[in-house]
């Protein structure tokens, strides 16, 4: 799974480092995410999970990209538009997901039927999402695992690829009647339920967050910090700054969390700006001192998880969240690549 610019880490990157690592395809959300992988010369399978716009069939087929199709009017409508390429389907199946696919045994077995018989459709597969899968309470997994059997059972041929494990189906359930996993967060080191369920594998964050302080002053009691003044020296202080901001992907709701700066955790304190954020040290340290945001800084250390819980979301809309402003420096046993 590369899809969200590979979570966050760079898609073409974290393609080219799964493809050497043993992957055989990839699952982007979007068809201009899937052009931007066969632009940088990657010629595995590519399925777009997401629905497509109709009119741009032709375009995926010339470029062998998988499309996700949820409805027969889709199928009815790429018709007209495919010519002599046929264009790889994958069929998805809403078993409790409640977003696309197909939710009936009927409609799904009249368009797997529908696309046996065509030549202008490669049926390559089908799939569906699980919405508990990270969950404790089994239940609902266990519906939607039962659903998609009886969807499944419709089918006078199985499709080169059944898929239905994500990355919390593959950590914690047996094999689901599928012979595909679509492995996502787990790739990049993170756990899917955050900190519900113990993963059985010792992850390890793929990303860190680094800086430096472009800027340290001592404050006099009772000065204030940033912007409508929220946070008012009770003491004289040191505060640094640090330049990343929320249009880096740093949240304003994260004020009052923390970095690491020389194996010590400093609050940040005052409203993050677009740019630059404020935060409390221990004492003067020159400019250009290195800062942890996500990472480990002596004996202590900052995941994505521990931003993801004080900001009340989860540990993938965090790295989603950072920006292009951003660089992303590659490394592999401590070497930059």
């Amino acid at each position: 799974m590369v899809k969200a610019n590979g979570y966050g880490h760079g898609i073409v990157e974290t393609a080219q480092f799964t493809k050497q690592a043993g992957a055989t395809g990839f699952c982007v959300a979007i068809l201009d995410e899937a052009l931007a992988l066969r632009d940088a010369g990657l010629t595995e399978t590519i399925l777009v999970l997401g629905i497509t716009d109709v009119k741009y069939a032709k375009l995926a087929a010339e470029n062998d990209i998988s499309l996700t199709v949820g409805d027969q009017a889709w199928l009815d409508e790429a018709t007209q538009i495919l010519d002599q390429k046929p264009l790889k389907v994958h069929l998805g199946i809403d078993t409790g997901m409640g977003r696309i696919g197909f939710q009936d045994g009927a409609s799904f077995k009249k368009a797997a039927d529908y696309l046996e018989q065509s030549q202008q459709f490669n049926f390559e597969g089908v799939f569906t999402h699980f919405a508990t899968a990270d969950e404790k309470d089994t239940t609902y997994f266990n519906l939607q695992v039962e659903r998609f059997n009886h969807f499944i059972s419709q089918l006078t041929r199985r499709p080169h690829y059944v898929h239905v494990s994500n990355t919390a189906t593959s950590l914690w359930h047996a094999a689901c009647n599928g012979n595909m996993i679509r492995f996502g967060v787990g790739i990049y080191g993170m756990n899917p339920s955050g900190k519900t369920l113990e993963s059985p594998f010792d992850l390890q964050p793929a990303m860190s967050l680094e800086s430096e302080l472009s800027f340290s002053k001592l404050v006099q009691k009772g000065r204030s910090i940033s912007y409508g003044a929220t946070y008012t020296a009770k003491e004289d202080e040191w505060i640094g700054t640090i330049p990343i901001g929320y249009a880096d992907g740093y949240e304003r709701r994260l004020q009052g969390f923390h970095v690491l700066i020389d194996g010590q955790f400093c609050e940040i304190v005052g409203r993050i700006c677009m740019d630059q954020m404020m935060v409390r040290i221990p004492k003067s340290y020159p400019v250009g001192t290195k800062v942890i945001l996500a990472g480990k800084s002596g004996e202590k250390s900052i995941t994505m998880t521990d931003i993801a819980e004080y900001a009340g979301t989860i540990n993938y809309e965090i790295t989603c969240g950072f920006t292009q402003r951003l660089p992303r420096i590659y490394t592999e046993n401590g070497v930059v690549n």
